[in-house]
């Protein structure tokens, strides 16, 4: 990131506070001190994480939400969140020459509405999420599946999002459970959905079901091979968006009778 910025010309430095779909956690204090050296403004997409991490905290100048994930979640609103320095909202709603005002992404007010009103369980919520995302993890990995979570100690970077999440939230409410193949990815997310009604096979997050989807076949089908593969996206990535319908054991006995039907149609 440092030889990429170019002196005097670089503005603004974007990224995700945790990719999508591998789940590397950024060093938001480490590339926001880079930037700010360099006098360049950071702007971190916190999606993934709302409570988990507050990347304002960690010296963060913009924070974006995507709110129809987490923040709102029921699955049923198009909304965005921009969270700044009051001289930045204000510039960016000037009436003759703010970028809202001349392109026009106001908020629907019943949407708005709505969301205030869901709020404030954000904590609540986010809090099941990431318990149940890491006990599905840790269970998972027991039974030999391929699994990814930051909150694994075997992450890469584990120590790394210890030291900046807020305490008491956990370590993000996704998972990936790596099946080599798109042929077996599909073939798991089928008994998920069909056989045992772990979850539904869709691309979004945040929903109060498991949502899921093959990544290099939804959401990153716009890389080629190279691409993906210089991504670290396997072939056979499950992206899993964890909710909380259902007590946590029945759930975790619909993954278990999922996957063993999975192997036994693969053998």
């Amino acid at each position: 990131v440092k030889n990429a910025i170019v002196e005097r010309r670089t503005k603004v430095l974007f990224f995700k506070s945790i990719s999508n779909p591998i789940l590397t956690v950024a060093d938001i204090l480490e590339l926001s001190k880079l930037e700010h050296d360099k006098g360049t403004m950071v702007v971190v997409d916190n999606t993934f994480s709302p409570m988990v991490l507050s990347p304002a905290r960690l010296s963060a100048d913009v924070v974006v939400h995507s709110m129809s994930k987490f923040i709102s979640g029921g699955a049923d609103v198009i909304a965005g969140a921009v969270c700044g320095p009051e001289s930045l909202l204000n510039s960016m709603m000037d009436l003759h020459q703010g970028s809202l005002m001349l392109l026009g992404p106001i908020m629907n007010a019943k949407v708005a509405f709505e969301l205030s009103e869901r709020i404030p369980h954000l904590g609540l919520r986010m809090k099941e999420h990431c318990l149940r995302a890491m006990e599905y993890a840790t269970r998972m990995k027991k039974m030999g599946v391929r699994v990814v979570y930051p909150g694994l100690e075997d992450h890469p970077q584990h120590h790394l999002l210890k030291s900046m999440a807020n305490k008491d939230y956990g370590f993000f409410g996704l998972l990936c459970v790596d099946m080599e193949s798109e042929a077996k990815a599909n073939r798991l997310m089928h008994h998920l959905q069909c056989s045992s009604q772990f979850g539904l096979i869709a691309v979004s997050l945040g929903y109060y079901e498991i949502l899921m989807s093959c990544s290099g076949s939804s959401t990153s089908s716009e890389l080629n091979s190279e691409g993906k593969a210089l991504a670290g996206i396997s072939p056979g990535l499950v992206r899993m968006s964890i909710g909380y319908t259902g007590t946590l054991e029945q759930k975790w006995s619909q993954f278990e009778r999922a996957i063993s039907r999975t192997m036994d149609s693969i053998l």
